[in-house]
């Protein structure tokens, strides 16, 4: 099969690899019709090159139809339309049954430290074989997949894989009050969705972020915008839209590729330079983060308020604010999404006759799977008016 496949920093090729194989009873096989480049595919691109082997299969947003099933699966069988969630999980663990499916035990990755298995996403995380590709083997598949109607264009269903719970949690997470204001940090794909959500769940959003194309589309659903490249200080501007306060929530959307920090951005790139396992190490025990996201977090939220954390960090040792955080007595909520715990919520609002969250026509771009290389690459640099890419193997 073709699959889109890591091969060094900024490397990525589409090549031929073996298609997988039912390994366990519970296992199903399923055709990709649709998968997602996702703005952590990012991280694996650059910086987070020291936990790749060349010849990983990337990719953890797909969808398609189940071609195979092992004998023990009894929940779908050949024909059936699912979305496959980006966290590897059993559902029947303790964690999951406290629908924690990001930390599942099964799945765990304990030589590293890290929670539950992702699709495609380096040996941090189990280096499970993505969904970049035509076939994908899934796991737990009485469980893990959802299955989803026939009818609606894949566009209805296959953010349910990663945007959709991701961005539903930031803002569940954020736990906005009645009639408050979510300000959202970054207007890329999950920061656009958690926009979107908070809008059609009642509140007032402010979106902070500097590419054109991204706050035109939050500010065409209703949001109010921010560009952080014309103001001076993006946490005074927005005490100035809240009366003096600032926000009553923060979702910040942007993680370690926040822009404004050039020591830390530095200390990333300078990391390939060093041996692989220094590389490891210095990733996951020292502070090589971008935090002017978090930072911006910390200081426009009213105090009292809370920050979730959907941006993806992977330092240890970055300095945080602690005095501003108790002082202020934030409350701090992060983590991967517990795509499970959200996706049958989710798809009850996916299943109206109105696409009221706009999913059908969110994707920017829609390319076959041989252009990867080069939507990474523009995706990366932001051209093209690239926000979210669908590919179609």
């Amino acid at each position: 099969m073709k699959a889109v496949t890591w091969q060094g920093r900024m490397d990525m090729r589409v090549e031929e690899v073996p298609d997988p194989a039912i390994q366990e009873p519970t296992d199903a096989i399923v055709r990709i019709t649709t998968t997602g480049l996702c703005g952590s595919d990012l991280h694996l691109y650059d910086p987070l090159t020291p936990f790749m082997t060349p010849g990983d299969v990337v990719g953890h947003e797909p969808m398609g139809i189940v071609e195979e099933v092992g004998p023990a699966v009894t929940a779908l069988r050949p024909g059936d339309r699912v979305v496959v969630p980006f966290n590897v999980s059993c559902g029947s663990c303790w964690m999951c049954d406290q629908h924690l499916y990001s930390q599942c035990e099964t799945t765990q990755n304990r030589d590293h430290g890290t929670g539950a298995s992702l699709f495609g996403y380096s040996k941090l995380y189990g280096q499970v074989p993505g969904g970049q590709a035509e076939l994908l083997r899934v796991p737990f598949a009485d469980f893990l997949p959802v299955k989803v109607p026939e009818g609606p264009s894949d566009d209805r269903f296959v953010y349910l894989s990663d945007v959709l719970p991701t961005a539903w949690q930031g803002v569940a997470y954020a736990d906005v009050p009645d009639g408050g204001t979510l300000l959202v940090l970054g207007a890329g794909p999950v920061g656009d969705m958690a926009a979107r959500i908070a809008l059609h769940q009642g509140a007032r959003v402010i979106v902070v972020d500097q590419v054109p194309e991204r706050l035109a589309r939050v500010a065409a659903r209703g949001a109010e915008t921010i560009d952080f490249s014309a103001v001076d200080d993006v946490p005074a501007a927005v005490r100035d839209l809240t009366g003096g306060r600032g926000a009553d929530a923060v979702h910040e959307a942007v993680g370690m590729e926040a822009h404004g920090s050039p020591v830390a951005e530095t200390a990333q790139k300078s990391l390939r330079f060093l041996p692989k396992k220094v590389q490891e190490l210095m990733m996951t025990t020292m502070g090589v983060e971008r935090l002017e996201a978090l930072y911006t977090a910390f200081e426009a939220v009213r105090r009292g308020g809370t920050v979730s954390i959907s941006g993806v960090y992977g330092g240890a040792a970055d300095p945080i604010p602690m005095m501003q955080i108790f002082d202020k007595q934030l409350q701090l909520r992060m983590g991967q999404a517990n795509v499970r715990r959200w996706t049958d919520e989710i798809l009850r609002v996916l299943e109206k006759d109105e696409d009221v969250l706009g999913v059908e026509d969110f994707a920017t771009h829609r390319l076959p799977l041989d252009a990867a290389p080069e939507a990474y690459r523009k995706f990366r640099d932001k051209e093209d008016g690239m926000v979210k890419v669908l590919f179609q193997p």
